[in-house]
């Protein structure tokens, strides 16, 4: 008699099994091969190997009652990516790359902070730093579950999307992030947020080292720092880690159904 199998696992990370047998050749997602246009080199992808981490857009650092807004920062620059990322993110959904939301959220009791992490964000003690409340609405400074932590209310999530909590300024510290990418067999990174030069980079750079191919999307991604910082994250990514692109040339290729489809 032929036993029902059941899948295991998330694809392309999946078994197949029953009680006799367990099929461990984990069937590959259909290949989405794709051409796309980068400052430095035209890169051939496979967008069904693909994902964007989007970083930090969330009300403490993008939202003018927010923590940046709070200790004297212009937020203005962290609002740039709103309107971009709000053009691209349905787009990449369609055709089937992860959207994966990677915010700063604390846990409330802070037990996984040091004291150098903290003193970054409150160098005297007598501010407000993290999981401070906010004077403007009580809400705690960068903590999970908070106002402050939420991804602002002009980016629209989906059921679909996937949530990570980082602690760090990098996304694959102390993080489930890598094991998600590597369950869905995501090696190909999209990077967009804030700030650039620090949480977008520093994700980007972890990134890199443990072996995905990342592509910064340039206009979806911003910073509140002097010019010299974003001019530095751009040479440094272009030269070290990875490419850099922009929105409208992976909407022109997701468009252009002469670079889109099955491997060749």
């Amino acid at each position: 008699m032929n036993l029902p199998f059941r899948t295991l696992g998330v694809a392309p990370n999946a078994w197949t099994v029953n009680q006799a047998i367990a099929d461990i050749t984990r069937p590959q997602k259909t290949p989405q091969s794709a051409i796309l246009s980068t400052e430095t080199k035209t890169l051939r992808l496979d967008l069904a190997k693909a994902a964007i981490l989007v970083i930090d857009m969330q009300n403490d650092f993008c939202h003018h009652d927010g923590w940046l807004a709070h200790i004297g920062v212009d937020v203005t620059p962290a609002r740039q990516p709103i309107e971009p990322l709000n053009n691209l993110l349905p787009k990449l959904r369609e055709a089937g790359v992860a959207v994966i939301w990677v915010n700063w959220g604390n846990r409330p009791d802070l037990l996984n902070i040091s004291a150098a992490s903290r003193h970054v964000y409150n160098p005297t003690g007598e501010g407000i730093g993290l999981g401070d409340p906010l004077p403007v609405n009580s809400a705690r400074v960068l903590m999970a579950g908070s106002w402050a932590a939420a991804v602002i209310d002009e980016l629209e999530q989906l059921p679909e999307d996937i949530r990570v909590d980082k602690y760090r300024m990098s996304g694959f510290w102390d993080t489930p992030l890598d094991s998600i990418l590597r369950n869905l067999g995501r090696t190909t990174l999209f990077f967009a947020g804030v700030n650039a030069d620090q949480c977008v980079m520093t994700t980007l750079c972890d990134a890199h080292f443990l072996g995905y191919d990342c592509i910064l999307v340039k206009d979806c991604s911003a910073t509140t720092s002097p010019d010299y910082c974003w001019l530095a994250t751009l040479y440094n990514i272009k030269q070290c880690f990875g490419f850099v692109t922009d929105s409208q040339a992976i909407l022109t290729t997701l468009n252009n159904p002469e670079s889109t489809g099955g491997d060749q």
